[in-house]
């Protein structure tokens, strides 16, 4: 092993080098999973995974009757799955979506040149993806039946010098706490965005959801005058209502580009700024029309096309921007807990979930 390593993990990256390039670890096909830390390096002993919802989604539809969500779902075959994603590539990286999750744990070893402040004994939540984690499950997720997006683990993984983590709260379950962080890059980043309005019309696609109901949290803070949340059905309408989260709620779906526009239209749109936190495809034309000129699309969802969703708006001739939801800004976990404990909405979508 040598000692030199790279803070971003290149030093872990499996792949054949193609001329002097290596692929950055979310990009790599396989990570080295050694035991033996770099300097840089934390190892963190796993309990829980938490896999994001675009690759469970996906997971479930595989394997599931007649390939429906709605269908009775063979958790053996999705728990079988994930364990060789993981086997074969050192990370749980979903080969169909590209994207993983997070995990809780405990620190048990950290190398004296890590710069991420953590100590043995810590219990933390990495705030960066799986798809860059190097990863072992050593108890064939033995307690887990398939049918959940939390999943039981006994294992370890590697973060790296500029990996993030957060100390976990004292105050919340820790599953609570891990459901939280999954999305905490969502309400951070609506905040910033809706701040640079005068009082915007706001739009959250997949309002009910984790990062959905959060968002909404985050831009009435931020200063917006309006919040519409959209979700699938009645079901999903009457469970946001409840919460006050959203002035004005609607059903429609998402993947419709017309039905979506006019449903935001007659609830007080076009928006401003419109958010978009559902975990299937399909979803960009309809979020592009459903905001104004000089608008701004957030697309939080693993499960979007970023191509469809530039070449949507150029052939719709569109003025406006979109942003990719990045995972990561300074505070965002804090930021987001803070919502939670100060918001009974969403505290209450959340529990609902778990």
């Amino acid at each position: 092993m040598t000692a030199s390593s790279d803070p971003t993990g290149l030093h872990r990256v499996l792949d054949d080098r193609v001329g002097d390039r290596v692929p950055l670890p979310q990009a790599a096909d396989r990570l080295d999973t050694r035991r033996e830390l770099w300097p840089d390096e934390v190892r963190i002993r796993v309990e829980r995974l938490n896999l994001d919802a675009a690759s469970f989604r996906q997971l479930e539809r595989k394997h599931s009757a007649g390939g429906k969500v709605d269908g009775k779902v063979d958790g053996d075959a999705v728990r079988a799955e994930v364990l060789e994603i993981i086997r074969t590539r050192g990370k749980m990286q979903n080969p169909e979506t590209g994207s993983g999750g997070m995990l809780v744990g405990t620190v048990e070893e950290v190398g004296p040149e890590s710069p991420l402040g953590l100590a043995v004994g810590d219990r933390v939540a990495t705030l960066v993806s799986l798809t860059l984690t190097p990863l072992v499950v050593e108890d064939g997720l033995a307690r887990w039946d398939g049918h959940g997006e939390q999943v039981p683990c006994d294992g370890y993984a590697v973060l790296f010098g500029r990996s993030v983590a957060a100390v976990l709260p004292d105050d919340l379950p820790t599953a609570l706490s891990l459901a939280v962080m999954d999305v905490c890059g969502a309400p951070a980043l609506t905040a910033r965005v809706v701040g640079q309005y005068d009082r915007p019309v706001v739009t959250v696609v997949g309002g009910a959801g984790k990062s959905g109901s959060l968002s909404l949290s985050a831009a009435r803070r931020a200063g917006a005058r309006h919040l519409v949340g959209v979700v699938p059905h009645d079901a999903e309408a009457e469970l946001l209502r409840s919460t006050g989260l959203a002035d004005d709620v609607v059903v429609a779906d998402a993947r419709d580009p017309i039905a979506l526009r006019d449903a935001v239209a007659k609830a007080g749109g076009p928006a401003d700024v419109t958010v978009v936190c559902v975990d299937v495809p399909g979803c960009e034309g309809g979020a592009v029309l459903a905001t104004a000129d000089r608008g701004t699309v957030v697309f939080f969802s693993m499960a979007t096309s970023f191509s469809a969703a530039a070449l949507g708006a150029e052939g719709l001739a569109a003025d406006v921007t979109m942003l990719i939801g990045n995972g990561y800004a300074p505070g965002h976990a804090a930021y987001a807990l803070e919502l939670l404990r100060e918001t009974p909405g969403v505290r209450s979508l959340f529990e609902r979930r778990l």
